[in-house]
């Protein structure tokens, strides 16, 4: 069990062992269309046009240079983030990577790309980033998290998993050399890493990914777990309004996970006072296909040997895609 000291008001290891966390199960009480209910959504994300425009170069670093990018994505939404694009030579790998729920302000850390020669766009869902933000869509995760809550058909998350397979189009139709079943490979932490469990099983141009300190694991007990995350926005909420779970059951990341069988990569943490490790553990236990599992001592917590598992996460992760895309 992770300990650190810390003026939280409770414990953000949950009283769990690692050998507690790798038997948390996923949630045993799926609705019986949870496919069809994210077939459909992706049957509709892929009809978008997505008309992507690319920007002139903002920056050259790790290979690639970086431009601005606009996408259409469901509902009309006109959606922006970033592009990378190598230096050198045709596109040999396409990634997708989501960001956490602060949002994304630049290309940040997840440039350099995880292999060479390759392209990725970087999208800012609805609402967050400083380039997807629009009227009536809040731009705070505590906020945001309950957008549209009240209805499986209008919760702001199934829109941003929609968002992400828009950014796929988008990246597939600047570099058609891309296109194809297992193609690109998805990297999301914490809000990116609950979107991509959601948005990966029912979507056959991705290959391998990696998630790390994924959110939105097994919400029954995540609903029990006390955070300073997006978690405890929706706590409160259940706490008023308990039939908000019906809804859940559809936005549940280990329940996805569990249909996920593409080659995936979990860094999980046994201490993290934003996405309770038990439901980030939830998510890799459920993957039926290969899976691979990185334990992190911390996750959104500052320590001193953060860096070194920073390093060793990127090494981990570069040998992972080397060898499935």
């Amino acid at each position: 069990m992770a300990s650190f000291a810390h003026d939280h008001p409770f414990d953000p290891a949950y009283g769990r062992t690692l050998d507690d966390l790798v038997r948390i199960p996923a949630p045993d009480d799926a609705p019986g269309d949870f496919e069809a209910f994210w077939r459909a959504r992706h049957r509709e994300a892929r009809a978008v046009t997505t008309a992507p425009e690319v920007g002139p170069v903002e920056e050259e670093r790790g290979g690639v240079r970086v431009h601005g990018v606009t996408f259409t994505s469901v509902g009309g939404a006109r959606l922006g983030g970033w592009l990378a694009l190598p230096v050198e030579g045709p596109a040999e790998h396409g990634f997708v990577i989501g960001h956490g729920y602060g949002g994304r302000q630049s290309a940040g850390s997840d440039v350099p790309l995880p292999l060479p020669g390759s392209a990725a766009i970087l999208p800012c869902v609805r609402g967050m980033g400083s380039r997807s933000r629009l009227p009536g869509v809040p731009d705070e995760a505590a906020r945001h998290v309950l957008h549209g809550i009240g209805s499986r058909d209008t919760y702001v998350i199934g829109d941003c998993v929609a968002d992400l397979w828009c950014a796929a189009s988008a990246l597939q139709e600047v570099l058609p050399c891309l296109a194809g079943p297992g193609r690109l490979g998805y990297l999301g932490e914490s809000l990116g890493g609950g979107l991509g469990a959601l948005a990966l099983p029912w979507d056959e141009r991705f290959g391998a990914a990696q998630l790390t300190v994924p959110t939105f694991g097994s919400h029954p007990l995540r609903l029990t777990l006390p955070s300073v995350g997006s978690g405890e926005s929706v706590r409160a909420h259940h706490r008023e309004h308990p039939e908000v779970t019906e809804v859940l059951r559809y936005f549940d990341a280990a329940t996805a996970a569990a249909r996920l069988e593409l080659p995936t990569l979990v860094a999980a943490a046994l201490f993290d006072p934003v996405v309770p490790p038990p439901g980030q553990f939830a998510v890799h236990n459920a993957l039926p296909g290969h899976r691979e599992l990185m334990v992190l001592r911390a996750g959104h917590f500052a320590h001193e040997a953060g860096a070194d598992e920073s390093a060793g996460l990127v090494a981990r992760r570069e040998a992972f895609f080397g060898k499935w895309l």
